[in-house]
C-alpha cells in the first residue's frame, strides 16, 4: 500500500466511531402513559401531530370522530362545530397551534374537505379546482398551507392550497 493509500485508510477509519455511535445511539421509547389514555379512547388512526397537538380519528359507539389531545395537558379539547352525526372522517390534519384543523370526510354520499378553526368553532368547506374527490389532507405547521391527495379522472394528484 502507498502513503497515499494509508492515509485515505486512515481518514476512512477516522469516521468509524462517530457512524457508529449514531448506530448505537438510544432508541425511541413509547410514552406509556399518553399511549394508555389513547388506547381508552378507543381504536384510532390516522393521526397527524404538531407541536403540542394531535390530531387522529377515534372509533367510539360505532361511529369515527375527530379527536385533537393537547400534548402537554395529555388530554383531548373539545371540538363544538366539527362533528356531525352523518359525516365520516377519513383523514385529518392538525396546525402546531392547535388552532386549525383540516379534515376529508364522507359527507352525503360525497367526499369533501373542509377547515376547522378552533377559535371561530367554525367549519369553512375547502373548494378543490378542478373538482376531485380528496382522499389524504397534511397542513403546514404554520396552517398556512394544505397539501391534499386528490383522485381525478382515475388519477392520483396532490394539491397545494393556500390558507387565508
Amino acid at each position: 500500500m502507498t502513503r497515499r493509500g494509508s492515509g485515505l485508510t486512515m481518514a476512512l477509519l477516522s469516521l468509524l466511531p462517530p457512524l457508529l455511535g449514531g448506530c448505537l445511539a438510544p432508541l425511541p421509547q413509547p410514552l406509556v402513559g399518553l399511549n394508555q389514555r389513547l388506547e381508552a379512547a378507543g381504536p384510532a388512526r390516522a393521526p397527524s401531530l404538531a407541536g403540542d397537538w394531535l390530531a387522529l380519528i377515534v372509533s367510539k359507539d360505532g361511529r369515527d370522530r375527530v379527536q385533537l389531545v393537547d400534548l402537554r395537558r395529555q388530554r383531548p379539547v373539545p371540538l363544538p362545530g366539527l362533528e356531525r352525526p352523518d359525516a365520516q372522517p377519513l383523514s385529518v390534519a392538525v396546525d402546531a397551534r392547535g388552532e386549525r384543523l383540516a379534515l376529508v370526510r364522507q359527507l352525503e354520499g360525497r367526499t369533501e374537505l373542509v377547515l376547522y378553526r378552533r377559535s371561530l368553532m367554525a367549519l369553512q368547506p375547502v373548494p378543490l379546482q378542478p373538482p376531485g374527490v380528496p382522499r389524504r389532507v397534511a397542513l403546514r405547521a404554520d396552517g398556512r398551507e394544505l397539501a391534499v391527495e386528490v383522485s381525478r379522472q382515475g388519477q392520483w394528484q396532490v394539491d397545494l392550497i393556500a390558507v387565508p
